[in-house]
């Protein structure tokens, strides 16, 4: 590897060392740099919280929302690089979130199950969560509520939070009133239009 390109990774890697727990560190340095990966910081996108894609010039691209707190920033990344190495070895005609992935990511996530690296109220709440990790760790309730104990207060509020009946606003302006739970979602109604929509319990709103 050519000095210059080294140098690009060696930085990246250190401002990623700024948005984890300092205990990650070791083992996030040798994941991004023995896969030669481009990690990017990106500022908040309201649909994910990351994401991977192979570049042209043949390197891998992962991005991460600087919004994140340290153990959803840690949890979302090595998230996105369970979905590079999963390609590289199954291919790319396997499910985006499928049993390969799943594995993958169970197998990374374990060595930063650790009072080390993780407060001890979340450890029992991500050993559970693990023994079949979701595309998003946002449809675990529990763990979503426990892990936003750690963000900085923003105002915002899940929907399974808010009372039956009163209505909240979304990041795009448009204000809902909010129903009933149907099975895992919960129905709430579009003011300004009447149309009924399914919201993740653990969608993040504003109160009006």
């Amino acid at each position: 590897m050519e000095y210059k390109e080294y140098f690009y990774f060696y930085r990246v890697t250190n401002s990623v060392e700024n948005f984890i727990p300092e205990g990650a560190i070791p083992r996030i340095r040798e994941l991004v740099e023995h896969d030669h990966l481009v990690v990017k910081i990106k500022n908040e996108r309201k649909t994910k919280h990351g994401d991977y894609k192979p570049l042209k010039d043949g390197r891998h691209q992962i991005t991460v929302n600087s919004n994140l707190n340290k153990f959803r920033f840690l949890i979302t990344l090595i998230h996105e690089i369970a979905h590079f190495e999963t390609y590289e070895r199954y291919g790319r005609k396997i499910k985006p979130h499928g049993k390969e992935w799943k594995y993958t990511f169970q197998h990374l996530m374990l060595p930063f199950l650790n009072p080390e690296v993780f407060p001890n109220e979340l450890l029992p709440l991500l050993a559970r969560h693990f023994r079949n990790p979701k595309a998003s760790s946002d449809t675990d309730t529990e763990l979503a509520l426990a892990l936003k104990s750690f963000d900085e207060a923003n105002g915002l509020h899940y929907v399974h939070q808010v009372p039956v009946g009163s209505a909240f606003k979304l990041y795009n302006g448009k204000i809902f009133k909010r129903g009933n739970v149907r099975v895992k979602r919960i129905e709430c109604v579009e003011i300004k239009t009447g149309k009924l929509y399914l919201f993740n319990p653990n969608a993040e709103v504003q109160l009006i």
